[in-house]
């Protein structure tokens, strides 16, 4: 696998979430505020790119620590669809496109991060140094 696909996803994955989070707060459109959705689409945006940065400061556990983040905002996701389900949640269109195409998405996330040998920093080896410590 190649490491720019796992950080790459990462990014988009996150990206997403806190987009979705300001539409929630009304920043980014007017019309959409959801008091509940907005902090927990914040909450996993935020666990997604410490993913990235986590998984860069330890790349021999980047592959671990990409699928707990990654893991996470998915089960945060099908948190979402079931408040939308029971109608706590927002219930408009944009609200369940964005639901499915994210976790289309998460799964992807996962699907390429698990079938990856070490993880993004496939480079590495089990037990070879990280590049972070190489002078």
């Amino acid at each position: 696998m190649n490491a720019n696909k796992t950080w790459m996803l990462l990014i988009l994955e996150g990206s997403l979430f806190i987009a979705a989070a300001l539409v929630h707060f009304g920043i980014l459109a007017r019309g959409y505020e959801h008091s509940k959705a907005a902090p927990a689409e914040t909450t996993i945006g935020i666990v997604l790119f410490a993913g990235l940065v986590l998984g860069l400061i330890f790349p021999l556990w980047s592959r671990v620590i990409a699928l707990a983040a990654q893991g996470f905002a998915l089960f945060g996701t099908f948190v979402g669809l079931f408040t939308i389900a029971i109608g706590i949640g927002p219930r408009t269109i944009p609200d369940l496109v964005f639901h499915a195409f994210i976790v289309a998405i998460l799964i992807a996330g996962l699907v390429v991060t698990a079938r990856s040998r070490s993880g993004p920093d496939n480079e590495l080896s089990p037990g070879s140094k990280s590049p972070v410590s190489q002078p």
